[in-house]
């Protein structure tokens, strides 16, 4: 037997049976006709229906779900590293509320809420087998979306580029977002040239504090200084100097 509960927090609502749990936008789901269940987050269900395709992308592959106006992303949780050889996939159950999947959901969902430019979270599921449990996440697409590195691969980024980009990371840590990843393959640039920020997986909101904020601009530093290396990209560290003037420049405004 499954069960629904609702609350007024994003419009989300909590799905649940004896095998998992689904958090979900009852709007979003509401308007394309979607009924709740764990086959959504079945690859199989969106290519029987052919509104799917594969995509190769980090540790596995994501699937692009095309249907009428629904345009989204499936992306499975993967372990990296070592451990990932061992458990690709699976994680230590701790309760519904602390999976990869729904505290993801639940921070872009508050992110978006507040005008971020994050992805619009649609749903998040897990499936539990005893200790363990395997998790999903569908956001929305954003339109002719290119990544940091795919645009630094073509060509150099105009100073004003590299400024709006610290100005947008300044309102991320102006209130509080910790990314736990922060690299050039998930700043993404949509078909307007406005700058999104993906994959919040270990994300968490936290008091402000320029150590944690330093060490979340120098990831993504070390990312831009690899890639210049291995694949050649238009970057040089006069562009970070004026991501990180134009960062610090906007929190200190944010923060007054």
């Amino acid at each position: 037997m499954s069960r629904v509960s609702r609350n007024n927090h994003y419009n989300a609502a909590v799905w649940s049976d004896h095998a998992g749990g689904i958090v979900y936008d009852a709007e979003l789901l509401s308007k394309h006709n979607l009924v709740v269940g764990h086959e959504l987050f079945a690859p199989e269900f969106w290519l029987a229906r052919q509104a799917a395709s594969a995509h190769s992308a980090g540790r596995g592959q994501v699937y692009f779900l095309n249907e009428g106006e629904c345009h989204w992303v499936l992306r499975h949780y993967r372990r990296g590293g070592l451990i990932g050889k061992l458990v690709a996939d699976r994680y230590v159950w701790l309760g519904a509320a602390a999976t990869r999947s729904f505290r993801e959901w639940h921070l872009l969902a508050q992110l978006h809420a507040q005008g971020l430019p994050v992805p619009r979270p649609v749903a998040a599921s897990y499936l539990r087998s005893g200790l363990l449990y395997r998790a999903d996440l569908i956001t929305a697409t954003l339109a002719q979306a290119r990544t940091l590195t795919q645009c630094l691969e073509s060509a150099p980024l105009d100073a004003q580029v590299w400024q709006h980009l610290g100005r947008t990371l300044a309102r991320f840590h102006a209130v509080g977002v910790q990314h736990a990843d922060l690299n050039a393959h998930n700043i993404v640039f949509d078909g307007s040239q406005q700058i999104f920020v993906l994959d919040f997986d270990r994300g968490r909101m936290r008091k402000i504090d320029p150590v944690w904020i330093s060490k979340v601009l120098q990831r993504l530093l070390r990312s831009l200084i690899k890639l210049r290396t291995q694949r050649d990209i238009h970057f040089q560290m006069t562009d970070w100097q004026l991501l990180l003037q134009a960062h610090d420049a906007q929190l200190i405004q944010l923060r007054e």
